[in-house]
């Protein structure tokens, strides 16, 4: 994790050409391990659902506020993520390892093809079988859409570990700019929700969110590996 924003240490003396393919390559990494946890395409069938009756402008408008509140969750923590350790008492390898198993579980239960239990009950609708009415849009947006479904304690858990391991304020800029490319995607999988729905039908995101779990167990390896060789240094060789 030390490595990880070595990059960012450039920006004091002058950014060279390889040093801007290492602040690039450094991005790179952080939005790729936010969006195989965040994964906004699991989120398409309740947006679907809950979004049902919505005029498009009102679907426009939950996908938006849903997008900034995951970029809001993302810089908050990012800010805060290794003061809050401090307070807390908690050790960054503690934090790392717990964090990492968290999201380990989490890729395990997506590659088994588990849903989200609270995407099924948020989802479901009424026992007398007549068709839910539309909800406020400004409400289902941030809450499930926003948080916990596209970002939850898995999510959280990732972006303060990568904030503990910040050294410099241009290490905090790298994940809120990953944070907030993230979230413009999250934005447009919503808005071309019923397109991508539509095409890759329900064998298709069930496959996709399969291989989201396997990069996900991936990244959660390497959380974990981290957070072992910083309580335990002589495992750095």
């Amino acid at each position: 994790m030390r490595r990880q924003f070595a990059a960012s240490d450039a920006c004091r003396t002058g950014l060279k050409e390889g040093e801007i393919m290492g602040l690039g390559m450094e991005i790179g990494k952080l939005i790729v391990a936010f969006l195989v946890l965040i994964n906004p395409f699991s989120a398409l069938s309740l947006y679907l659902d809950l979004t049902n009756g919505h005029s498009t402008k009102e679907r426009r408008k939950v996908a938006r506020t849903a997008a900034v509140a995951v970029f809001a969750v993302i810089a908050v923590f990012a800010l805060i993520g290794g003061t809050l350790l401090k307070v807390l008492g908690i050790s960054v390898g503690s934090f790392q390892v717990g964090g990492g198993i968290l999201v380990l579980l989490i890729a395990i239960s997506m590659m088994n093809g588990n849903d989200n239990p609270a995407k099924q009950n948020l989802g479901a609708q009424p026992e007398t079988g007549q068709a839910r009415p539309a909800r406020n849009a400004g409400a289902i947006a941030v809450v499930p859409i926003a948080i916990p479904i596209t970002i939850g304690p898995g999510g959280i858990s990732t972006v303060i570990i990568y904030a503990s391991a910040a050294k410099t304020y241009g290490d905090i800029a790298l994940i809120i700019a990953a944070g907030l490319v993230v979230s413009a995607i999250c934005y447009a999988i919503l808005i071309v929700a019923g397109k991508v729905s539509r095409l890759l039908g329900a064998t298709g995101l069930t496959i996709l969110n399969r291989i989201m779990g396997m990069m996900l167990a991936a990244v959660s390896v390497e959380i974990i590996v981290s957070g072992l060789k910083t309580i335990f240094p002589q495992l750095a060789g």
